[in-house]
C-alpha cells in the first residue's frame, strides 16, 4: 500500500522517466502576482511560462507544489476540504500534448498507483459553438482507448447534470466545468488571454456513498460532478490551446499542458476512503489529539468536525510560518492568526489541554521532515510562534467570551464586533460563528467601516489584494519591472551595499519602489541612477535567467532580500551588455524583457521621498 509520501515520490519519478525536470515547490505566497495573497494552485508559479516565457530548465517540468486557499477556511470540517494541500503537477511548455498526457496519466493511476480502472471516470469539454470552439472529441477518444486496452467498455454521454450517469464512463461538460483560463469561462476572457479545454479524472468511492432519501441531494441525478460525495476529482489536465483575439479565438502556435492532481485526494483514493483526514499525513497528529482528549476520531459528528478543523488549521499554520508568514493583524499574517485562533476554539471543544499547540506542531514537522526539511530546520521558530500565538489568544479569549455573552442578547452591531476584535482579539469570523450558533447576525458592513478607520486590515483575505509586486504581466509592466531591477543595482552602486529592496508596486504607468536608506537621496545621485538605467537600455543587454543553488547565489554576491524565504533553488536574473558589462544580477520570480532594447522610452525618476523610518521610496516612469 502506498503512503502519501510514496505517492509523491512515485509521481515525480514517473515523470523523470518521461524526461521531465523536477523542480522544488515555490513558497506559499507568490511573487509578483497581484491576484491573491497565497499560492493557491500548482499553476500559479508557472503562469509566466504558460504565457510564453522560456523556462530555464526546459519544456518538460514536474513538481509538487505547496498550496493554500484561505477561501476554503469555512469549508473545512467535511471529509474532503483542506486549506493547505499539495498539488502534483507536470507541465509541457509547447512540447507534448493530449495523446502523451492522457496515456501517461492513465498509466500512472492504474499501473503505478494500482487504482482499479473500473472505478475511474473522466470528463471532457463539450465545446462552445457560438465561439467557434469545438467539442474535445480527441480527449474523449483517447480516454476511451485507454479503458478499452484494459477491457473496459467506456460509453460517452452528455447532459449528465440532468440525465445522470446513463451507464457512461466519459462525460461532456461545458464552459463552467471543463474550460480553464485565469478569467474563467471563455466569454469572460480579455483579448490576448490564453485558455483551453480541460479533462478531469474522478475516483468512484462506491454507490454506498450516494446519500439516503432524506438528503438534500436525493432528488438530484447522481453524476461525477454532483455533490453527493460518491465521486471525487483527483486530477485535471488543462490543454491550453487558444488565445482570445479581437475577432474570436485562435489556436496557439505551441499549445501547453498543465496537469494538477491533489496529493491528499489521490492518497484517499489509494486508501479507498473518501475522508482525507484518515490518510497517513494526519495519523500522528490525529492520534496525538486522541491521546490528549481520550476521544476517538470519527465516533461523533461534531467531534469529527472539530478534529478536522484542528488538524487542517494547525498543519496550514505550520507550513505558512515555515515559509515566513508570521501571525499579525494584516494580510497574510492575519490569516495565520485566524487559523490558529479558530483551531484553539475547536480544540477546546474536544477538550485538548491548553498550551499544547507547539507539541502538536512538532508532530506535523516530524511527519513532513523528509519531504520538507525546511520545517525541521525552522522547528524552533515555528513552534515558538505557535506557542506564543496560542498563549496570547487564550489570555484574551476568556474575557472576550464574557464580553460576547453580554452582547449576544440581540443582533451584534459592527461597532461591537470591532471592539471584540480590537480589545479581545476576536476575528470577525469568530464573532460571526458564535453569533450564528445563537441565531444572531453581525453587521459586517459596519464592522468593515470601523476597521478602515482604525487601519487597513485584511478582513477575510479570501480574495487577496494588490499591495506589492506586479499589477499584471503586460508588456509595459514587464518593461518597468526590468527597469526596477536596474534601478536597484544603480542605487546600490551609488549609495552602498546596505541598500536593499523593501517593497515594490509596479503598474503599466509607473514603478513604485521602496529601499533601505536612512536619509534623502541627493538630486545628483537620482540623476546618476537614471543615467545608469538608460545606459543599460541603450546597451541592448541580454536579460537571462539561471537556476542556482541558493547557497551558491549568496556566495557569489547575487542581490536579494528575505533570503530565508526562498527555496533551495533560486532564479537569478542578469542583464549583460555585449561588451560583458553586467548591469544587474538579482533574485526574482517575475517576467522580464528578453533584451533591454525592448524597453521603450527613457527612464525617469519623478519622485523621491521618505516612506518610513530607514526606508525611502522612489517613483519612476518610462517617457
Amino acid at each position: 500500500m502506498h503512503t502519501t509520501h510514496s505517492i509523491r515520490s512515485a509521481y515525480l519519478e514517473f515523470f523523470k522517466k518521461q524526461n521531465h525536470v523536477v523542480v522544488p515547490s515555490a513558497l506559499l505566497f507568490p511573487e509578483n502576482d497581484p491576484t491573491t495573497l497565497f499560492t493557491g494552485s500548482g499553476m500559479q508559479p508557472m503562469i509566466q511560462y504558460l504565457l510564453g516565457s522560456a523556462h530555464p530548465l526546459g519544456t518538460r517540468i514536474a513538481d509538487s507544489q505547496k498550496s493554500f486557499r484561505a477561501q476554503d477556511i469555512e469549508e473545512v470540517g467535511d471529509n474532503r476540504h483542506t486549506t493547505f494541500f499539495e498539488m502534483l503537477g507536470n507541465w509541457s511548455f509547447g512540447d507534448y500534448f493530449k495523446a502523451e498526457q492522457i496515456q501517461w496519466m492513465f498509466s500512472f493511476l492504474t499501473d503505478e498507483l494500482g487504482l482499479d480502472p473500473r472505478r475511474l471516470y473522466f470528463t471532457c469539454y463539450s465545446g462552445n459553438e457560438s465561439l467557434g470552439i469545438p467539442r474535445d472529441t480527441q480527449a474523449a477518444g483517447l480516454w476511451q482507448a485507454q479503458l478499452k486496452a484494459k477491457g473496459i467498455d467506456a460509453p460517452i454521454a452528455e447532459d449528465a447534470e440532468t440525465k445522470g450517469m446513463q451507464g457512461a464512463r466519459i462525460f461532456y461538460y461545458g464552459d463552467k466545468k471543463n474550460w480553464w483560463s485565469r478569467a474563467g469561462v471563455p466569454s469572460n476572457m480579455p483579448v490576448g488571454e490564453p485558455g483551453g479545454p480541460d479533462t478531469e479524472m474522478f475516483w468512484d468511492f462506491g454507490e454506498q456513498l450516494q446519500l439516503h432519501e432524506n438528503s438534500q441531494w436525493s432528488a438530484e441525478p447522481c453524476h461525477v460532478n454532483c455533490d453527493c460525495g460518491r465521486f471525487v476529482e483527483i486530477g485535471n489536465n488543462v490543454f491550453m490551446a487558444y488565445r482570445k483575439t479581437e475577432s474570436g479565438f485562435e489556436l496557439l502556435p505551441k499549445p501547453n499542458v498543465d496537469f494538477g492532481g491533489g496529493l491528499e485526494r489521490l492518497a484517499a483514493a489509494v486508501n479507498d476512503n473518501p475522508d482525507v483526514f484518515t490518510i497517513d499525513l494526519f495519523t500522528g497528529l490525529r492520534q496525538k489529539i486522541e491521546q490528549l482528549t481520550n476521544t476517538v476520531y470519527g465516533q461523533h459528528s461534531e467531534q469529527t468536525k472539530a478534529y478536522r478543523i484542528v488538524c487542517d488549521h494547525l498543519r496550514a499554520a505550520t507550513f505558512l510560518i515555515g515559509d515566513g508568514v508570521i501571525p499579525s493583524n494584516t494580510d497574510r499574517g492575519y490569516v495565520v492568526r485566524r487559523l490558529l485562533r479558530r483551531a484553539v476554539r475547536y480544540a477546546d471543544m474536544l477538550g485538548v489541554p491548553q498550551g499544547v499547540f507547539a507539541d502538536l506542531a512538532q508532530s506535523i514537522i516530524t511527519t513532513y521532515a523528509e519531504a520538507y526539511p525546511n520545517l525541521s530546520e525552522k522547528r524552533e521558530s515555528i513552534t515558538e510562534e505557535i506557542a506564543r500565538e496560542e498563549k496570547k489568544f487564550r489570555e484574551t479569549l476568556q474575557k472576550g467570551m464574557k464580553e460576547f455573552e453580554k452582547l449576544a442578547t440581540q443582533n451584534i452591531s459592527g461597532r461591537d464586533a470591532f471592539v471584540l476584535f480590537s480589545t479581545y482579539g476576536f476575528p470577525l469570523e469568530l464573532t460571526q460563528e458564535l453569533a450564528a450558533e445563537k441565531n444572531l447576525s453581525v453587521d459586517a458592513v459596519e464592522f468593515a467601516k470601523e476597521m478602515e478607520k482604525h487601519q487597513d486590515l485584511s478582513r477575510t483575505a479570501s480574495a487577496g489584494k494588490f499591495k506589492g509586486g506586479l499589477a499584471d504581466h503586460s508588456e509595459k509592466t514587464t518593461m518597468l519591472h526590468t527597469c526596477t531591477h536596474l534601478m536597484l543595482a544603480a542605487l546600490r552602486k551609488y549609495l552602498g551595499n546596505d541598500v536593499h529592496q523593501a517593497g515594490s508596486n509596479i503598474t503599466e504607468e509607473r514603478t513604485r519602489f521602496d529601499f533601505t536608506y536612512p536619509k534623502k537621496v541627493e538630486p545628483e545621485i537620482v540623476r546618476k541612477v537614471e543615467e545608469y538605467v538608460n545606459e543599460a537600455i541603450s546597451k541592448k543587454c541580454t536579460v537571462s535567467i539561471e537556476v542556482m543553488d541558493k547557497a551558491d547565489a549568496q556566495a557569489q554576491g547575487v542581490e536579494g532580500s528575505f533570503w530565508e524565504k526562498y527555496p533551495d533553488k533560486v532564479n537569478v536574473y542578469s542583464a549583460k551588455a555585449p561588451d560583458g558589462t553586467v548591469y544587474t544580477r538579482e533574485l526574482c520570480g517575475g517576467p522580464h524583457v528578453t533584451n533591454t532594447e525592448n524597453i521603450k522610452g527613457t527612464f525617469k525618476i519623478v519622485k523621491e521621498e521618505a516612506c518610513s523610518a530607514g526606508v525611502r521610496r522612489v517613483k519612476g516612469v518610462l517617457q
